[in-house]
């Protein structure tokens, strides 16, 4: 049976998950204080800072944002390796870049940051500063 969404958001937080409540990224079990764990936080987050914070996504859309930042941690993993001097599986790598990019692309987050307009219109700006003319 479909839960409805209003008996999700009444539910105790006790009888829901710790990732559900947002007290948490990881399963039970899963150490989260190592250092793929905390870049993966890392990357998480600002993810979801670019579209808007947490009370401006849903539930799918926090879901790619994980699949993404695991996708992520993954790639900079290899790429320390490859900085390293250790050989990497090229197809492997070429993979799950595509697939980070596919993840992005479902997200709407693009390739380019634009700069955010914040110059006010004219009477905006005089009526702030208090100018009638």
């Amino acid at each position: 049976m479909p839960v409805d969404s209003k008996d999700k958001a009444t539910r105790s937080p006790t009888t829901r998950s710790r990732i559900t409540n947002g007290t948490g990224l990881f399963l039970p079990g899963t150490d989260g204080r190592g250092v793929l764990a905390r870049r993966f936080r890392d990357i998480y987050y600002d993810m979801v800072s670019d579209l808007g914070g947490d009370d401006q996504i849903g539930a799918a859309q926090a879901q790619l944002c994980r699949r993404a930042a695991g996708l992520a941690v993954q790639l900079e993993d290899l790429e320390g390796a490859l900085v390293g001097g250790t050989e990497v599986e090229t197809d492997r790598y070429t993979r799950l870049t595509a697939s980070l990019c596919r993840v992005l692309s479902s997200l709407g987050i693009d390739k380019t940051r634009y700069p955010k307009d914040v110059t006010p219109d004219l009477a905006s700006y005089l009526a702030a500063r208090g100018d009638d003319a």
